[in-house]
């Protein structure tokens, strides 16, 4: 039996409070973005990244548009340390992209930081000391003042090394465990810090409040942003940043809730990779903005691109859940769904509105190098007929009547079913021209002649039926209505004519064209056929020998 009260809140309110964030109802620009893939995301894996896949990952990231990337943390280990000077020496680092180094409030290590910074044209040094109850209790058995007073050192060295290395380097303080840290007591080692600093306009300091550990709801976590922002020192010259995880699911609330409670930068990584749950996905909060008509201002067009990368050089796996990039997120199997998103994506290309509204899609998968055949409407025994002729008229040109495309989705269903399996456009294909195009078994005909007289058109038809060959004379109103009395003729057979309908094959480099027929059985049911061909008159009797052929 699970034990309920071992466990109590760890997180801290606010003094006051802070909910003037809950009156906005979306965000209006981007953030700063920092990924820290190379970093959080990198010591996640089970086998970290090679110092080639770092190098290809940096150049990725750069590529999506990202202006700040934490490298690592150079002194931690020699890989890390090779890496950062690998982008020195071999001039890998953009002029307009600013490196970022992590380093705990421990002098030694921020002198190696620095010996690893050498020749860095652009670099935030980001350094940090927990404050959290529970670390000043069991980690650190240290009080307030002595955590305070660790924070304050490590700002003094990073200050004074800069000085020394005559750079310009920007400076970072994390208050590392946040979430379980006093907000009034945060704000009071961010200020000393910031006393320390004393950031200009011309060179913020960046103070970072980290979900090291996810302890609390996300309105929780925003009020906590919020009284940090309306109280911290320099305001106007510091960068608010926030680092949520996702120990509770809810890394990208804690992030956007956080935006709205003004702060101005984003840490995280490509699709939430990171330690235990993860680090907030910056893909999915920048997506999230894209669909309201908001410029991320970093690059996911070619998604399946990313997800490979991704998968290439961490080894992970991306759910395919997973939003706006996984493989099933734009999957539409129910029939009601197809048919709906087939209807929208019509009502698109007819009106041609200026937003975007199709049902079912919150984007359009194009925008992230998606498609609609292979990535939208998906066929298995849950589908219906909007999606299989939807899949049949953008990928085969074949626009089905009606009553038709609910006969063929019944098709679709039926071999689903019995295959488990999905069907793949190309067998919705073969599976349509097996079924309703140019059936010749057990009905055919060889040949046809025309003659038109005052009162209709006259035809001699040669038919054969297992096997045995005969020629049947009649007259109709038409052409197909000729021959169709001719079958009914020679055969005795009982139908009516219920629906036609042609139209040229575009997609066909030969200039066919593709008639449908459907005929109304005795019992009420309907059968259809397809024919194909050059001559639309040949076309339509092919069709009307398959619908035969279907009763």
């Amino acid at each position: 039996m699970m034990n309920v009260k071992k466990y109590q809140k760890q997180y801290y309110m606010p003094p006051v409070p802070c909910m003037d964030w809950a009156e906005k109802d979306s965000i209006d620009k981007a953030p700063v973005w920092c990924s820290v893939d190379l970093r959080d995301g990198n010591q996640a894996l089970v086998i970290p990244m090679s110092l080639e896949q770092k190098v290809e990952f940096f150049k990725l990231l750069v590529e999506v548009g990202f202006k700040e990337i934490e490298v690592g943390f150079p002194a931690a280990s020699e890989t890390e340390y090779e890496f950062l000077r690998t982008l020195i020496e071999h001039d890998l680092i953009p002029d307009d992209v600013t490196v970022q180094v992590l380093t705990q409030a421990r002098e030694h290590i921020i002198r190696k930081t620095f010996e690893a910074l050498k020749g860095c044209k652009n670099a935030i040094v980001h350094v940090y000391n927990s404050t959290s109850y529970a670390q000043r209790q069991q980690v650190f058995k240290k009080s307030k003042e002595d955590i305070l007073k660790i924070a304050v050192e490590g700002a003094k060295l990073l200050k004074e090394l800069t000085e020394e290395a005559g750079e310009k380097y920007r400076f970072e303080y994390s208050p590392e465990s946040f979430t379980g840290t006093e907000p009034e007591y945060a704000l009071e080692v961010c200020n000393a810090v910031l006393d320390v600093w004393q950031p200009t306009a011309d060179r913020k300091a960046i103070i970072n409040l980290p979900s090291t550990v996810e302890l609390s709801m996300p309105h929780v976590y925003a009020s906590q942003v919020e009284y940090m922002s309306k109280n911290l020192k320099y305001r106007d010259n510091v960068v608010l940043s926030l680092h949520p995880h996702n120990d509770r699911g809810c890394g990208v609330s804690d992030a956007e809730m956080g935006i709205l409670a003004g702060a101005d930068r984003i840490e995280g990584t490509l699709f939430g990779n990171g330690e235990r749950t993860g680090n907030v996905d910056i893909i999915t909060v920048g997506m999230n903005m894209y669909m309201q008509g908001v410029d991320p201002e970093l690059d996911f067009s070619d998604m399946p691109k990313l997800c490979h990368a991704f998968e290439s050089f961490t080894g992970m796996s991306i759910n395919p859940r997973s939003p706006y990039c996984g493989s099933l997120v734009f999957a539409a199997f129910s029939g009601s769904h197809q048919d709906a998103i087939a209807k929208g994506m019509h009502w698109i290309e007819e009106k041609d509105p200026d937003h975007w509204t199709v049902p079912y899609l919150p984007i359009d998968p194009t925008d992230v190098g998606r498609n609609y055949d292979a990535d939208v409407i998906r066929i298995n025994s849950q589908s219906g007929k909007g999606g299989v002729g939807y899949i049949l008229e953008t990928k085969f040109g074949l626009n089905l009547p009606p009553k038709m495309r609910e006969a063929m989705g019944y098709a679709a269903k039926a071999v689903s079913d019995h295959k488990h399996k999905e069907l793949h456009p190309d067998e919705i294909f073969s599976l349509f021209k097996s079924t309703f195009e140019n059936v010749v078994e057990p009905y055919s005909i060889s040949e046809v002649h025309f003659q038109q007289k005052e009162d209709g058109i006259v035809t001699r038809v040669t038919s054969t039926f297992r096997g045995k060959t005969i020629v049947t004379e009649a007259s109709g109103n038409g052409r197909l209505d000729a021959v169709s009395n001719a079958l009914k003729k020679a055969y005795e057979l009982k139908y009516t004519l219920e629906t036609y309908q042609e139209h040229a094959l575009e997609q066909s480099s030969s200039s066919k064209a593709i008639a449908y027929v459907g005929i109304r059985k005795p019992d009420g049911t309907l059968a259809w056929g397809a024919g194909v061909d050059q001559d639309i008159i040949r076309a339509s009797i092919d069709a009307l020998v398959t619908a035969i052929n279907n009763r």
